[in-house]
């Protein structure tokens, strides 16, 4: 008796104990996308979303993906798995999914009224994982791809991927700091400190 016991608790143990079960939420939709629980699942109305996002002292967020995307595979097991990434994306950001093949209803910022499919064409979304970061107010003017403060196309690294969040959410865009000088400083001051290299 206190073998078998011992069998079932060598086969639990590493499972129950291994920090990629208990840091990782996501699981695979039926639309073969990763969800993870912190996301938002909203109607898509993009003003909607981005006025919600605005209530909540956040900011929106869209991520576009597709089934059997090997780079969205590895942001949500190697990126939105750490904990530091994924506590900051949550306390600052309303993070919405879009599907880059999806058929449910998207209200445009302009107004127009697509699918995610035709919505990611008209946006010019080519690669996966895409993610829009919107602006904080609305403008019916434009789409969201334009109106867009940034977009980050690709599976980047730690580093890269909270950088980008945090350039965003301190509205360094609206600085002479773009990205690219942000990053860089960004990686030297982690060097300074003896941070190990994410980027």
């Amino acid at each position: 008796m206190l073998k078998r016991l011992l069998l079932v608790l060598a086969f639990c143990l590493p499972v129950a104990a291994g920090p990629a079960a208990s840091a990782w939420s996501a699981t695979l939709g039926d639309d073969g996308l990763h969800k993870e629980d912190w996301f938002s699942i909203t109607f898509r109305d993009m003003k909607e979303d981005i006025a919600a996002a605005e209530e909540e002292g956040k900011r929106l967020a869209i991520i576009i993906e597709q089934r059997g995307c090997i780079y969205c595979k590895k942001v949500h097991e190697e990126i939105l798995s750490d904990p530091e990434v994924r506590d900051y994306i949550k306390a600052n950001y309303k993070m919405v999914q879009y599907n880059l093949y999806g058929d449910e209803e998207v209200v445009d910022l302009d107004g127009e009224v697509l699918t995610e499919k035709t919505a990611a064409r008209k946006w010019g979304i080519a690669f996966t994982p895409t993610i829009l970061f919107l602006p904080q107010q609305a403008d019916g003017a434009l789409d969201a791809r334009q109106a867009a403060v940034a977009a980050m196309p690709g599976a980047f690294q730690k580093g890269t991927f909270l950088d980008m969040f945090t350039w965003v959410r301190e509205k360094l865009y609206d600085t002479d700091e773009d990205f690219q000088r942000y990053h860089a400083r960004r990686i030297r001051e982690r060097q300074a400190a003896g941070v190990p290299n994410t980027d």
